[in-house]
């Protein structure tokens, strides 16, 4: 709208729908991502639908949001722990490190925004080379990067959210260690606040 909401960064509402988790149970391995939903300008926005179908439906329905009232979808990767539900939300748009994709076969860039918001996409490669991170300006939390695998834990490990563990973390499925290092300098140096990939959100020491 016009007035003093144009110079400020419009302010999103940012809420984790599933807790995401990794996970052995009698030589058996269960995973989903964390599921993140992000309401700005009238937008809804899931950022990594996972792949527990059960799960996101029950959380979309406590939200009082079925799979057609959202906008837009961002893939932070594509691995399937984090994008295998993405074809639920039929009427969104699908967004990854550098496009938008429409269902009927449309390919555009977003240029590291998402159309209509502040909302920034920003490339993280590293555990997977076409990764992204989505960062947003919320209003209890600050600025927020809603991180994908550039942190993850399994459930057995302990968290630890120092900045030298954080940036040492281990990944078994690391592509480029090197990138991985510094995409995460590059969040840690952003954000208040980091929702990982599988794990507990965390605040960063300042």
């Amino acid at each position: 709208g016009a007035g003093f909401g144009c110079i400020s960064q419009r302010v999103a509402k940012v809420k984790i729908l599933i807790e995401g988790y990794a996970r052995e149970e009698n030589d058996t391995e269960f995973a989903s991502s964390t599921t993140t939903l992000i309401q700005e300008a009238d937008l809804n926005i899931i950022v990594d639908p996972g792949m527990n179908r059960e799960l996101l439906l029950e959380t979309l329905r406590k939200e009082n949001l079925s799979p057609d009232k959202i906008n837009y979808v961002i893939l932070t990767h594509n691995h399937l722990d984090h994008s295998l539900l993405t074809g639920v939300f039929e009427k969104a748009r699908i967004l990854d490190d550098e496009d938008i994709y429409s269902w009927d076969g449309k390919i555009e860039s977003h240029g590291g925004k998402i159309p209509g918001t502040d909302i920034k996409i920003i490339k993280t490669p590293g555990h997977d080379m076409f990764h992204c991170s989505v960062l947003v300006q919320d209003g209890n939390f600050g600025k927020v990067a809603i991180a994908g695998d550039v942190f993850w834990w399994q459930d057995s490990q302990e968290q630890k959210t120092d900045k030298e563990s954080l940036i040492e973390l281990q990944d078994p499925y690391v592509k480029s260690k090197e990138d991985l290092i510094s995409s995460r300098k590059k969040i840690l140096a952003f954000a208040d606040y980091i929702i990982p990939g599988h794990g507990k959100p965390f605040k960063t020491e300042k």
